[in-house]
């Protein structure tokens, strides 16, 4: 990714949060339901999905959140056939309870299923990533998608760093992929 390109989604993901703090929202409000939200439930319903690229994400929040310092976070994915096909988790993305990027994290394949790609593989999708759609909310769609392109080379170095994890353990991948005692695999706090 060029330096220019990270600029531009910098500054892209400036513009979105500006223009929706000034109508007083946020990345995180535009995505909940006004009321009743309930832990683990994908927002919105049905995941979002872009079928020009493939992109899909959702969000979602756990008991646990805000003892990790977020309120919840986005799953990002590609479906590199389409619809039909199984998603291939990116990364995930963290917020806080006023929507500001928090962390970025790869997850074991056990949490969000799909179909489970070495990662080089998965990073070779990354530039998928690009949701160009006004439902259910524009601005929270090019402000994810910016988020994936400012941060690519960090999520390159996570999904690397995900590998190398799952290998130090010693078992059959396959194994340690479905170990519930492991979710998260490697982490960058930012913002």
């Amino acid at each position: 990714m060029s330096d220019e390109a990270k600029q531009r989604a910098a500054q892209e993901m400036a513009y979105c949060e500006h223009v929706l703090a000034k109508s007083g929202t946020s990345v995180l409000l535009r995505t909940l339901p006004a009321e009743g939200l309930v832990t683990w439930k994908h927002y919105p319903q049905p995941d979002v999905f872009d079928p020009a690229t493939g992109a899909q994400w959702y969000y979602h929040c756990h008991d646990d959140s805000a003892r990790l310092g977020e309120h919840g976070h986005f799953h990002c994915f590609v479906r590199p056939q389409g619809r039909d096909s199984e998603p291939v988790h990116l990364v995930a993305v963290g917020v806080t309870g006023q929507g500001k990027l928090t962390r970025l994290f790869t997850v074991n394949h056990w949490v969000v299923g799909g179909d489970w790609r070495d990662a080089n593989a998965t990073n070779a999708l990354l530039d998928r990533f690009n949701v160009e759609m006004a439902t259910p909310d524009y601005l929270v769609n090019r402000w994810l998608t910016a988020v994936l392109t400012r941060y690519e080379d960090e999520i390159v170095h996570l999904n690397l760093a995900r590998d190398e994890r799952l290998r130090a353990d010693g078992r059959p991948l396959e194994e340690v992929r479905e170990d519930r005692s492991i979710e998260v695999l490697s982490e960058l706090r930012v913002g």
